[in-house]
């Protein structure tokens, strides 16, 4: 159902920029802005000086909207934490989990023809909760060497700590091996192009974390014949908009609802800015219909999207069935633009069918789980046989020795 990408000739493409970026460091990520990005610059960092202008240039309207979402994903991604559980699995024998953040994480935020300031709300908040030390943040510059102002203004809200101006691969590089100027970092997160991605997997076999593997952006929207065809229709292009590889999925029960969306998608995409790139996306893009809600659920779960919106009249039974979903909307007023923004849900999500097995960005994305463990004479003799056996059982005699020790040591 999704198109498919032949990316033989991407994946040598971005090997060597990455290559380049490794041995060479500043000098080639320069060196690749002037040629991806067009711009020469003196140097990668974002200065205090660029910061504090940044503020001048949004508008206190745009500044009380992106608080307002940061309160919103603060409060939902704070709610996410960890409480330590210790457990005595025998007696003298205690366990427990410790939850830490990860000292330096990395963020990609892109430029292109959307600049996405909320996911540097998305992705920066649920850091600074997690209480990772450094937060470090890279975008592509415009023209002039500058970075929008809505991206500084809301890095500096969530609590970014570095930004510097590089995109593309070579940012991914950068945050990958480290160079002179930008710090290497232990993940990596945020969504780009299909040369970021091929980028965040080929570091990832060997130099660092990322957050998921990801394709283009896509919804699938449930609908029935209560379905609003108009919010429907909205739904589906404020997805298309995206970029032209997105795909937009429709599951309706009603032949006429998909009639009627069928024209207000044409109706509305008429006068859309971005009536170019959303009229591409279309042309990947299905509707189906089915008999049943029973089956427009099982449909949507083997296409495990992205993002789910349920526009049915038993939308709240339907979402107990959910299996495979990045994030679900339910009801005629939760568009995904609501979670895309201020809901206070995440926005970074498993697309291209990983979320059969990924989740989306959140608290836990942030932080590594350690374990302890804590054993008392007691807890030897209780678990240390059949620690002896097992070892015994699989020829490492130099386990079993380490329990059979103590053993003779504690009678």
């Amino acid at each position: 159902m999704r198109p498919h990408l032949d990316t033989t000739q991407l994946q040598a493409t971005v090997a060597s920029v990455l290559s380049d970026v490794k041995a060479r460091g500043d000098e080639a990520v320069l060196d690749y802005e002037e040629r991806f990005d067009h711009v020469r610059l003196s140097s990668l960092a974002v200065t205090a000086e660029e910061m504090d202008e940044a503020e001048t240039l949004v508008s206190s309207e745009l500044k009380d909207a992106i608080r307002l979402a940061h309160q919103d994903i603060y409060q939902f991604h704070e709610a996410q934490r960890f409480g330590e559980v210790r457990v005595e699995t025998q007696p003298g024998v205690e366990c427990w989990q410790k939850s830490v953040p990860i000292e330096r994480v990395g963020l990609y935020i892109p430029g292109g023809t959307a600049p996405l300031f909320s996911t540097v709300l998305m992705l920066a908040t649920p850091a600074k909760i997690a209480g990772c030390q450094e937060i470090v943040l890279c975008t592509p510059p415009d023209r002039q060497g500058k970075v929008n102002p809505a991206i500084l203004v809301a890095a500096r809200v969530a609590g970014v700590s570095r930004i510097f101006k590089a995109g593309g691969v070579q940012a991914i590089g950068a945050m990958a091996y480290g160079t002179g100027s930008v710090p290497k970092v232990y993940k990596i997160f945020g969504p780009g192009n299909q040369y970021v991605m091929a980028a965040k997997q080929q570091v990832s076999l060997g130099d660092v974390a990322i957050d998921m593997p990801a394709g283009p952006s896509e919804v699938c929207v449930l609908a029935d014949d209560t379905a609003n065809a108009a919010f429907v229709a909205a739904d589906l292009l404020s997805q298309a908009e995206h970029g032209i590889d997105s795909q937009v999925l429709l599951i309706a029960t009603s032949e006429q609802l998909l009639n009627t969306v069928q024209a207000e998608v044409d109706r509305q995409l008429a006068i859309l800015p971005r009536k170019d790139i959303a009229e591409k996306a279309l042309q990947n893009s299905c509707f189906v219909l089915v008999d049943t809600a029973d089956e427009a659920i099982a449909l949507s779960n083997a296409y495990a999207p992205e993002h789910l919106i349920i526009q049915m009249h038993d939308y709240e039974a339907l979402a107990s069935r959910v299996v495979n979903a990045g994030s679900v909307f339910l009801g005629p007023y939760a568009c995904e633009s609501a979670g895309d923004y201020a809901s206070g849900t995440n926005h970074t999500l498993p697309t291209h069918g990983y979320a059969t097995a990924y989740s989306g960005v959140n608290l836990d994305s942030y932080c590594r789980k350690i374990t302890f463990q804590h054993l008392t004479a007691e807890g030897i003799r209780r678990i240390g046989p059949a620690v002896e056996l097992m070892a015994a059982a699989e020829q490492l005699d130099a386990h079993k020795n380490a329990m059979t020790l103590r053993l003779a040591a504690i009678e």
